[in-house]
C-alpha cells in the first residue's frame, strides 16, 4: 500500500512528511492523538469520509483537517485503473503549538463549521510546499530549528489563507471538532460499505458501545436495520433505474456483488434480476 514514506520529526512526532501510497480500499486517518493536519495532493487523488460528509481532494487540491475520526477512500474507478496517491502532509500538534506560539489554546472560544475543508493553494502555500519536499527530500541539511520554524510560518499562512481574524484564532479553531448527532452520522453512512467496526469508529464508540448505542437509538440491532434500509435502497433502483446489479449493489453498500446476490435471495426468495423481471414486466 505505501510505497514510499519519508518524515520529518520533532520530539519523535513527525512533523512534514512525503506519502506514495498504491491501491487500497479504505484507511483509517492518520492521526494519532489529538493533532490537526494539512495536506497537499501532489498526484492523484482520493476521498475524506468524515461522520457528516465525504469529500474528494484531486491534484493540486490542500485538505485541512481539525482533530477527529475519519477515513481516507479511494474510488472504485480509481482502484480499478491503480493510480498511485502522492501528498504532502503536515501534523499539528497542540502542545508543539502552544510551545511555537506561547498562547493558551483554551482561552480563545473562535469556532468554524467544517471538520474538513478544502484550502485555497496560493502562490505562497505552493512555495512553501516546494520548500518543505526539498527538506523530505534532503533530510541531512535539515534541523530541528529549521522544522519549528516551517511549522510556524506555515500555520502563519494557514491562518491567513483561512482568514481568520487572528493567528490565535485560527489556532484555537483548529481543534474544536464538530459534534455531530448519533443518527445523522448513521443516515448520512448507512449506504457506503462501512462495517460495523469502522461505523463505529466514525462514531468515536468502541464496537460495543456502538451496538448498545445503535439498539436504544433504533430499537434494532445495526446489522439488521442496516441491511433493511440498503434493500429498500436496492428494490427502488431495480424497479426504477436501469443500472446494472452489480453497480446497484455497490452504491447501496455492498463490495461484494456475490454477497448481495446471497443476501437479497436470502430476503426476497429470487435473484435481483428475477425480481426486476417481475415488477416491471
Amino acid at each position: 500500500m505505501i510505497k514510499e514514506h519519508k518524515t520529518l520529526l520533532y520530539k519523535g512526532k513527525v512533523i512534514f512528511e512525503k506519502i506514495v501510497m498504491g491501491n487500497f480500499n479504505r484507511i483509517p486517518k492518520v492521526f494519532q492523538e489529538t493533532e490537526a493536519c494539512f495536506m497537499y495532493v501532489e498526484e492523484g487523488s482520493f476521498l475524506m469520509r468524515t461522520p457528516g460528509a465525504v469529500l474528494q481532494f484531486n491534484t493540486g487540491d490542500g485538505m485541512l483537517a481539525k482533530c477527529g475520526d475519519y477515513f481516507f477512500e479511494q474510488t472504485k474507478q480509481d482502484r480499478h485503473k491503480q493510480l498511485d496517491i502522492k501528498a504532502i502532509g503536515a501534523y499539528f500538534y497542540p502542545e508543539i503549538v502552544q510551545e511555537l506560539f506561547d498562547f493558551d489554546l483554551a482561552l480563545s472560544d473562535f469556532k468554524t463549521d467544517y471538520d474538513i475543508k478544502k484550502v485555497k493553494m496560493d502562490g505562497l502555500i505552493k512555495n512553501f510546499i516546494s520548500s518543505v519536499e526539498f527538506l523530505l527530500d534532503n533530510p541531512e541539511i535539515s534541523s530541528k530549528a529549521m522544522i519549528l520554524t516551517k511549522l510556524k510560518e506555515f500555520l502563519l499562512l494557514l491562518s491567513k489563507t483561512e482568514k481568520a481574524s487572528s493567528i490565535y484564532d485560527f489556532l484555537s479553531s483548529i481543534y474544536k471538532p464538530i459534534v455531530y448527532d448519533f443518527k445523522k452520522i448513521i443516515y448520512k453512512n448507512i449506504y457506503s460499505n462501512l462495517s460495523l467496526k469502522e461505523l463505529a469508529s466514525l462514531c468515536s464508540m468502541s464496537l460495543s458501545s456502538f451496538q448498545r448505542h445503535f439498539s436504544e437509538t433504533f430499537s434494532e440491532t445495526p446489522a439488521k436495520y442496516i441491511l433493511q434500509k440498503r434493500m429498500e435502497k436496492v428494490i427502488d433502483e431495480l424497479i426504477n433505474t436501469k443500472k446494472r446489479i452489480s453497480d446497484i449493489s455497490y452504491d447501496c453498500g455492498f463490495e461484494s456483488t456475490s454477497t448481495f446476490n446471497r443476501l437479497f435471495k436470502k430476503t426476497y426468495h429470487k435473484s435481483p434480476s428475477q425480481y426486476r423481471m417481475t415488477k416491471i414486466g
